[in-house]
């Protein structure tokens, strides 16, 4: 156990969901004075943290709160260019996120997995695959649990199998992952981060802390991801589907495979794989490369791989409605997400659009030229997709989610797949990516329910 101690140090937590609520209770149970601010008014666990004896300050991001501070949590989707924290660390007060907080009071070692796309797919899978071998494992991070919940469970003997987003590597000091894996790497929350370097430079904070003892997990298929990973002191090993000549674990013919010295094992059959895509394919080899490296054999890795069709709102076929697939990728938050998931149908009508978070919306046109057949814009992108699209395929805009499932169903008949690929961020319509793919599948049902009736 680490020996970071917060007895009686005013802390401040900036932003009050789900990850700020875990870190502020855990802060208090270790004896610091603990203020969560946030700018939304008010808090669902508002009566139990005052109780817990967390001082609320809601309403905004109080610059009083944060002048008097001797530690600053930030939330992940709290940015740190907000003046009161950009003032807070020109003063010297150490500012850091619920990641690097809680990773320093764990007792187990951790795998740590990022990238622009198909984080949470290896992420669960590695979990599985452990847990198939007896290991002792914790799944949080940017997964929907947060690592500050998972503290107290932690022991000597756990795997903290993590989640990580460039919005919590960025806020890490000491962050010191036994395996880092960098899945990928291409444009995406150009919202957020100032530049495409700057979000590189993040990703690329999962390996600042290791040593050659540890291990860096890298897609050789990325060249982006291979740059960013050159740094490492770790020693190196690489995956492929494609460019398997240099990777020490790949995937040719029937198996995924582990490259020795004495010559090829396999470690996992393609067909023991129940996951659509490419792409997903890759996510099967990542997480087989991390549990090769973590000493997991080839059986427990595809016994963890049956019944595993994948995640809610990852390639989730949704329904068949009169010859006409429904998938629901709402989680494909980036082009190049959207570009793999688009290429892994034939005949694909794909719903696109949301919240702009850069990119560039031409790259879809070869998928779309070769997969396509149509795409229904929704959202504040809508200008910008039919500027980008429209003659490769045709582009029609939708004012809402029901007008853009029915209008998909219509243009992907008789034999078309319609596909929620957004490419963008949900917060023009929706709360997040979740929300977004709830209502697209309650859509779906709505329109399944109409075709019954006709």
């Amino acid at each position: 156990m680490s020996s970071f101690s917060v007895q009686g140090v005013r802390v401040v937590v900036v932003g009050a969901a789900r990850s700020g609520v875990a870190v502020a209770e855990l802060l208090v149970q270790r004896g610091a004075r603990v203020t969560l601010t946030d700018r939304q008014p008010g808090v669902a666990d508002a009566g139990r943290l005052r109780a817990a004896g967390v001082a609320l300050e809601l309403g905004s991001t109080d610059a009083a709160a944060v002048a008097h501070a001797d530690l600053v949590v930030m939330s992940p989707g709290v940015p740190i260019e907000l003046p009161a924290i950009v003032a807070a660390a020109a003063r010297g007060v150490p500012v850091i996120g619920e990641l690097e907080l809680a990773f320093r009071w764990l007792r187990g070692r951790v795998v740590a997995i990022t990238g622009t796309k198909g984080k949470s797919t290896t992420t669960t899978l590695v979990g599985r695959m452990l847990e198939a071998a007896g290991r002792r494992v914790l799944v949080g991070g940017n997964i929907g649990v947060p690592l500050s919940s998972q503290v107290d469970a932690s022991t000597e003997a756990t795997v903290h199998v993590v989640e990580a987003s460039s919005f919590q590597l960025e806020t890490t000091d000491q962050f010191h992952p036994w395996i880092a894996a960098l899945l990928n790497f291409s444009p995406d929350h150009l919202d957020r981060h100032p530049d495409e370097p700057a979000y590189g430079r993040a990703k690329a904070r999962v390996f600042a802390n290791q040593t050659a003892s540890d291990w860096a997990v890298i897609n050789a298929d990325s060249a982006a991801a291979l740059a960013l990973a050159a740094g490492t002191r770790a020693r190196q090993l690489q995956y492929a589907v494609d460019n398997i000549a240099e990777a020490g674990v790949y995937v040719e013919r029937d198996f995924i495979w582990q490259r020795t010295s004495e010559g090829a094992t396999p470690l996992v059959p393609l067909a023991s794989i129940e996951l659509a895509g490419r792409h997903m394919l890759s996510n099967v080899a990542a997480a087989a490369a991390i549990c090769h490296v973590a000493g997991i054999d080839g059986n427990a890795m595809t016994r963890a791989l049956s019944g595993f069709t994948g995640l809610e709102h990852v390639m989730e076929l949704v329904a068949t409605v009169g010859g006409v697939q429904f998938v629901n990728d709402s989680k494909a938050t980036n082009i190049d997400a959207a570009g793999r998931s688009i290429e892994s149908f034939d005949r694909v009508v794909a719903i696109v659009g949301g919240r702009y978070k850069g990119g560039r919306f031409e790259d879809l046109r070869r998928p779309l030229s070769a997969c396509g057949k149509a795409v229904v814009a929704i959202g504040e992108a809508r200008p910008l997709i039919r500027q980008a699209l429209e003659g490769v395929v045709p582009v029609v805009e939708a004012d809402s989610m029901a007008d853009a499932v029915a209008k998909a169903g219509q243009l992907a008949r008789p034999d078309g797949v319609v596909l929620l690929a957004p490419a963008c961020s949900s917060f023009d319509m929706f709360a997040d990516y979740a929300a977004r793919g709830r209502a697209f599948k309650d859509e779906v049902g709505q329109y399944l329910r109409e075709r019954n009736r006709e």
